[in-house]
C-alpha cells in the first residue's frame, strides 16, 4: 500500500514532479499540473517527452561538410586557426543546447539527454571535432527515454565515442582496453561485478572498428577484428562488440546499475536497494525501455516521500536555465550562459573525465556556492538595470571570454539582420514582466508583500523553507533576490 504518493497533485507536489524531471518551474506552469492525478502527471510528461524535438535549428555548422582533423592539416597556422574555430563552434553548440532547455515545453526531454551525455561522458578537449559531437549528441536525444540496449550499442559505434576512450585503435594486433574497461565500470554493470580477465576479452570482442575521420563514420574492419573464442562473464562464444554488449546486458546487475544512477538523478543521493529491485527487474522485462524505468520512479513512494525533497543539488546548468524557467525570464540569446556553466563547473561537451561530472555535493564549495549565489544576484540586479551583460563575470577566464566575445559579434550580426525582419519596438535582450509574475501571488513589484504573498512567494521559488529570513520592507525584484540567494535555492 502506497503511503506517500497524493491522490492528487498539490501545488507542492506538482513543483516538486516538474523541478525534479525538468528545471525549475513558474508559478503558472505548477498551476497547469495541480489536481492531476500522479500516473497521468507522469505520463503526460513522458507523452510529451517522447514527442518532443528542437525549437530552433542547430548552429549552421553543423550542416557544413566534416571539418579536417588537424593533423592532416599543411602546417601550425592552419592547426591553430582550427582549433580556434573548433572551440568558437562547440560555445555555439553549448548556447544552442541551452537556449533549447530554456524554451522547450517538455524539458524532461533536454535533462534525459542531459543524463545520457554525462552517463556516456566523451568530451570536445579529445574529440577535437565539434560537428562529432553534435552527432553523439542527435544520438543521445533520439535514445534519451528509449530503449537502453539500442542506446549502448549506439554508443559503442559512435566516432567521438571510438575516438574517445580509444576503441578506434582497438586491433587484432594492439588491443585497447579503454572503451571495455568504461562500458562495464561505468556504463553497463558498475565495479565489482567484472574482473580484469573480463576486461581483456571484451576488449578483443571490441577490436576492429575505425573512424572515417573525412566523413566521420564508424566503419568494421574484419582484418582487424579478433574473432577468436573468447570468456566474458562467464559466457564462451566468438563474441564481436554487439554480442559482447548484449552478454553484459544480461548480467543481473546491469539493469539495477541503470536504474541506481537514475534515483540519484530524480529521487535522491541514495539508492534504496530494495526499492530498486523491482523496478530494475521491469526495466529489463520491459526491453530496456528507458521510460517504463523513469515511471516506476517517478510513481514510486521514495520519490514522493518527504524526506526526500529538497535533498538533490542543482547543476550549475539546472541552476542557471531553472531560474530563467522560474521567473519566466525572456533571453534571446544563451550565450552568456554557457560563460556562467562553464565558470560553475559545467561546460557542456566538455565533462572533466569520463566519468562525466559527479554532481551532489561536489557542485558545493565554499568558492562555488558564492560564484552561483552571484549568478541570481547579477541575474536580478541586471534585469532591474535592463542590462543582460551584466551576467558575464569579469573574472571569467581570457579563454572563454575571448570566446564569448568572438561568438557574440557573431549573433549581433545574426541579430541586427533579425531587427531590419522584425517588427518595430521588438527587444532582443532580456526581458522580464515583474507586475504579471508577482500578481498572481498576490505580490507587488513596489509593495512589501504581506504575509499570505510571502507564503505563496516562497512556495514558488524554493524546494523547502528559507533558512534566511527575509529583511523588513524589502520589495519587488529585491525580494526574488533574497530569495534567490538563501542556501535553500540550491536545492531540488
Amino acid at each position: 500500500m502506497s503511503t506517500t504518493l497524493p491522490a492528487r497533485l498539490s501545488s507542492a507536489d506538482a513543483r516538486h514532479l516538474l523541478g525534479r524531471t525538468g528545471f525549475m518551474p513558474s508559478p503558472a506552469e505548477v498551476s497547469a499540473w495541480v489536481g492531476l492525478a500522479p500516473a497521468d502527471a507522469v505520463d503526460r510528461l513522458l507523452t510529451g517527452a517522447r514527442r518532443s524535438t528542437p525549437r530552433h535549428a542547430a548552429p549552421a555548422f553543423t550542416r557544413e561538410p566534416i571539418r579536417t582533423p588537424y593533423g592532416r592539416l599543411p602546417d601550425e597556422d592552419a592547426r591553430r586557426a582550427a582549433r580556434q574555430q573548433a572551440r568558437a563552434d562547440i560555445v555555439s553548440l553549448a548556447a544552442w543546447w541551452l537556449q533549447e532547455m530554456r524554451e522547450s515545453p517538455a524539458p524532461l526531454a533536454e535533462r534525459m539527454t542531459l543524463f545520457w551525455h554525462n552517463h556516456f561522458a566523451t568530451s570536445m578537449q579529445k574529440v577535437q571535432q565539434a560537428q562529432g559531437m553534435f552527432v553523439q549528441h542527435q544520438l543521445l536525444r533520439q535514445h534519451a527515454l528509449g530503449s537502453f540496449r539500442e542506446l549502448l550499442h549506439g554508443v559503442a559505434r559512435d566516432p567521438a565515442m571510438l575516438v574517445y576512450l580509444d576503441g578506434a585503435a582497438n586491433r587484432v594486433e594492439a588491443p585497447n582496453e579503454n572503451f571495455a574497461r568504461e562500458v562495464m565500470e561505468l556504463f553497463t554493470l558498475g565495479e565489482g561485478h567484472y574482473v580484469e580477465q573480463d576486461i581483456r576479452e571484451a576488449a578483443r570482442a571490441f577490436s576492429g572498428w575505425t573512424v572515417n575521420r573525412e566523413e566521420w563514420t564508424a566503419q568494421f574492419r574484419p582484418r582487424l577484428h579478433d574473432n577468436g573464442e573468447k570468456t566474458l562473464l562467464g559466457r564462451r562464444g566468438r563474441f564481436d562488440a554487439g554480442a559482447a554488449l548484449d552478454v553484459m546486458l544480461d548480467q543481473a546487475a546491469a539493469p539495477a546499475f541503470i536504474v541506481g544512477k537514475l534515483w540519484r538523478e530524480f529521487v535522491s543521493p541514495t539508492p534504496d536497494a530494495a526499492a530498486v529491485e523491482p523496478i530494475a527487474q521491469r526495466f529489463r522485462s520491459s526491453g530496456w525501455r528507458i521510460d517504463a524505468a523513469v515511471r516506476e520512479l517517478l510513481l514510486s513512494d521514495a520519490f514522493w516521500a518527504p524526506a526526500n525533497r529538497a535533498v538533490l543539488v542543482k547543476s550549475p546548468v539546472e541552476l542557471a536555465i531553472g531560474a530563467l524557467r522560474q521567473f519566466e525570464i525572456q533571453l534571446d540569446s544563451a550565450l552568456p550562459l554557457v560563460a556562467v556553466t562553464s565558470r560553475q563547473g559545467q561546460m557542456l561537451f566538455d565533462p572533466p573525465n569520463v566519468k562525466g561530472w559527479p554532481g551532489y555535493t561536489a557542485w558545493i564549495t565554499s568558492t562555488s556556492l558564492l560564484d552561483r549565489k552571484r549568478f541570481t544576484e547579477r541575474l536580478f540586479r541586471a534585469l532591474e538595470a535592463g542590462d543582460e551583460g551584466a551576467m558575464m563575470n569579469a573574472n571569467a577566464s581570457p579563454m572563454v571570454r575571448e570566446l564569448m566575445q568572438e561568438a557574440r559579434a557573431r549573433e549581433r550580426r545574426a541579430l541586427r539582420q533579425a531587427r531590419m525582419e522584425a517588427p518595430a519596438g521588438q527587444s532582443f535582450g532580456m526581458r522580464f514582466d515583474a507586475e504579471s509574475w508577482l500578481k498572481p501571488l498576490g505580490a507587488s513589484p513596489d509593495r512589501e508583500p504581506d504575509g499570505a504573498a510571502r507564503e505563496k512567494l516562497v512556495e514558488a521559488v524554493l524546494s523547502a523553507p528559507p533558512v534566511q529570513p527575509v529583511p523588513a520592507g524589502t520589495v519587488g525584484l529585491s525580494y526574488l533576490r533574497a530569495l534567490s540567494l538563501d542556501p535553500v535555492y540550491q536545492l531540488k
